[in-house]
C-alpha cells in the first residue's frame, strides 16, 4: 500500500488517497484513532460508477462513520474509473439497457455475465486491502462491511472471517449462485431494502434476505426509490455497526 495524497477535512477526519498495486483507494481514519488507541474498520462498498463520481456519496458515509468512532476504507472496482475495463461486463451492461429499456425479462445469463465476474475480481482485492490496512497501527479489527453490491458484500462475508458484520444494500440483480453462498452466511446483518427501488426486483430482494443463514438479520424495507433511502435509516445501519464492532 503506497499513500499518495493526504488531507483533513472539518470534524478532525484524516482522509488519504492510497494506492494497492494498480489499485485506487480512500482511507479515512477519525481525529482519535492512534496506536495506543486504534479504530474499528468498516470498509464501504459502492456500485461499479468510479470513485470520482461516488466520491460525494462515500465522504459523506466515511464522516458519519468517523464521528461514531470509525476508520472506513473503499477500494475502485475492477472495470471502473481508470481501471482496464472488462469487455464482457460491459457488453452484459449494454445487453441490460437494452432488455430494460424493451421492458423485456433479465436473463439469468445477463445477470451472471454483468455480475459475477466482479465478484470473483473484486472480493479477492477487498482481502488484499483488508491485509493492507489492518497493519496500519492506527486501525484495528474487528471489521465491518457496508454497502455496494449486495453478491459481493455476500462473498465476502462467506469467505472473509474477518469480516464481523456487514449492511448490505438490496438494489442490485443476483445471480443465482449467490443465493447457495447466502445460506453460509452466518456473520449478523443490517440489510436495507427500498420498497420502491425502480431497478430492483423486490421479491428476489426478499427471497436473499430469506437466504441468509444468519441466526441475527435485520431487513430494514423503507418506501421510496433507490436513492431515497431515509437518515433514520442510515442511524440505525449505524448503530448495528456501534453494536457489533465496538
Amino acid at each position: 500500500m503506497h499513500f499518495t495524497s493526504e488531507q483533513h477535512l472539518d470534524g478532525g477526519v484524516r482522509e488519504r488517497e492510497f494506492t494497492l498495486g494498480e489499485i485506487p483507494g480512500i482511507l479515512w481514519t477519525p481525529e482519535a484513532a492512534s496506536s495506543s488507541a486504534p479504530a474499528p474498520l468498516i470498509l464501504l462498498g459502492h456500485p461499479p460508477l468510479g470513485l470520482g463520481k461516488m466520491y460525494p456519496r462515500l465522504v459523506g458515509r466515511a464522516r458519519h462513520s468517523a464521528a461514531d468512532g470509525f476508520a472506513t476504507a473503499t477500494i475502485e472496482l475492477p472495470g471502473s474509473g481508470d481501471r482496464p475495463r472488462l469487455p464482457a461486463v460491459d457488453q452484459a451492461r449494454a445487453d441490460l439497457r437494452r432488455a430494460l429499456e424493451a421492458g423485456e425479462p433479465v436473463s439469468d445469463e445477463i445477470v451472471d455475465a454483468l455480475v459475477l465476474p466482479l465478484v470473483d475480481k473484486a472480493v479477492p482485492e477487498w482481502q488484499a486491502a483488508l491485509d493492507a490496512l489492518l497493519t496500519l497501527p492506527e486501525i484495528d479489527g474487528p471489521a465491518g462491511y457496508s454497502g455496494g453490491l449486495i453478491s459481493i458484500g455476500t462473498r465476502l462475508a462467506v469467505v472473509e472471517p474477518r469480516i464481523s458484520a456487514a449492511v448490505l444494500f438490496a438494489g442490485s440483480f443476483v445471480p443465482r449462485t449467490i443465493f447457495d453462498e447466502a445460506r453460509q452466511v452466518t456473520i449478523p446483518l443490517h440489510v436495507l431494502l427500498q420498497w420502491d427501488d425502480e431497478g430492483n426486483e423486490r421479491q428476489q430482494a426478499l427471497d436473499l434476505f430469506d437466504a441468509f443463514g444468519s441466526k441475527e438479520k435485520t431487513l430494514n424495507a423503507n418506501m421510496g426509490g433507490h436513492t431515497g433511502v431515509p437518515q433514520f435509516a442510515g442511524d440505525a445501519a449505524a448503530r448495528f455497526f456501534t453494536r457489533h464492532l465496538k
